[in-house]
């Protein structure tokens, strides 16, 4: 199937629940977008709200946290765990990473402090309820991924990433964990992995990470990222395997060299959106780990937009800012700006906004601007707007 740039682009952002946008509403919103795209990236950075916020907002009209807190530790719908890096996925999905917490029951066993810590931390849990590391005197270092820590902090994470512990709730990034049986459905809990051989698992996850994106080719990127033994030759493999079953669908995109893929089950939205050429322009603000731009390579390639996350740069090496969200109206990005939350005065600071070159600002584009950043304030509680560079 051959699909010009401006259908992939509208097939991608129609997927993402962003062409329109804001067509869904509430916890009711979020459940649909989540068990379309199965798993939305978490990181501990809060600016203007957590990327899981930021995924949300730009698709869920009159988005709250508080919506996705309850179906987190009230409904407990989705759970925190690892998929692509650290992630909020939907609770049926537990039992296919089960390959994931055998691998860190037998790495963290290894480790002799974790396991004398193992018996009084399970006891308090069961004697206090849900507890962080904070609320342990475990004080004893030792050598952890992240850097040296306190045993209480390294076995409470070892429990969580076997599955022994979930995350009850969290206060800021501080985690309080209780035992997953107290929470989790049992027969969630005792299902077997569907995927018995690591072949299987592939094939899983390429369709899984598909699906989290839309529509992605078969070239390394962020998009397959948190896939152990996943190299090209699996990747390729698998790819093939699922083309050849007619699970996936591969797609020649105009002026772009690699075929892109999309789930055989989205052909009929993909038919719908060739057949209907005419829809509403809005503007979108995009998370830094937004699922649009897990390839980042590829949206370069269908939108002509590069965009690099610079938290992690040098200040003097930076070409924006810090915290830099992409501005999306319609199919294509016009802009990006470096936003900040003022808590104390309730504002919500504009460090700066820089248009993308060769955008014609028309008075249609100023105007949807202003209502995203209503909404935009409106989702942060923000009182007060403040701009300091950039012209609106």
């Amino acid at each position: 199937m051959k699909l010009t740039k401006a259908e992939a682009r509208r097939f991608i952002l129609t997927y993402q629940n962003l062409l329109p946008a804001g067509e869904v509403h509430g916890k009711t919103g979020v459940m649909r977008y989540m068990q379309r795209v199965r798993s939305i990236q978490f990181d501990p950075l809060n600016m203007v709200g957590y990327n899981p916020y930021l995924v949300l907002q730009s698709r869920i009209k009159d988005f709250r946290p508080e919506f996705l807190e309850e179906l987190l530790y009230s409904d407990r719908k989705l759970v925190d765990g690892w998929d692509k890096n650290m992630c909020i996925y939907c609770v049926e999905d537990w039992p296919y990473f089960e390959r994931y917490r055998n691998k860190a029951y037998q790495m963290y066993t290894a480790k002799s402090e974790i396991m004398q810590a193992l018996p009084a931390i399970r006891k308090a849990i069961a004697a206090r309820g849900p507890l962080s590391s904070q609320d342990l005197s475990f004080d004893t270092k030792i050598r952890w991924p992240w850097g040296p820590t306190r045993v209480s902090r390294a076995a409470l994470e070892s429990m969580y990433f076997w599955g022994e512990l979930v995350i009850h709730h969290k206060l800021g990034t501080r985690k309080i964990y209780d035992f997953a049986a107290k929470h989790l459905p049992s027969e969630i809990l005792s299902m077997d992995d569907p995927n018995v051989t690591l072949d299987q698992f592939f094939q899983w996850v390429v369709k899984r990470r598909i699906s989290s994106v839309g529509l992605l080719w078969n070239r390394s990127s962020d998009a397959w990222l948190g896939i152990e033994q996943f190299k090209s030759k699996e990747r390729n493999q698998a790819v093939e395997r699922l083309k050849q079953r007619g699970e996936i669908i591969e797609l020649e995109i105009e002026d772009i060299k690699y075929p892109c893929y999309i789930l055989r089950e989205e052909e009929e939205l993909l038919d719908k959106i060739l057949e209907k050429k005419d829809v509403e322009f809005k503007v979108s603000f995009i998370a830094p780990l937004d699922n649009l731009l897990w390839d980042r390579k590829l949206i370069k390639e269908l939108f002509g937009f590069e965009y690099v996350w610079e938290v992690y740069k040098p200040v003097v090496d930076r070409q924006y800012g810090y915290y830099v969200l992409p501005v999306l109206y319609g199919d294509r990005f016009i802009a990006r700006f470096e936003p900040k939350f003022n808590k104390q005065n309730q504002t919500l600071e504009i460090l700066n906004w820089w248009w993308e070159p060769n955008i014609v600002i028309t008075e249609d584009i100023r105007w949807k601007v202003q209502e995203c950043l209503d909404c935009f304030m409106g989702y942060l509680g923000a009182e007060n707007l403040s701009i300091a560079k950039g012209d609106l």
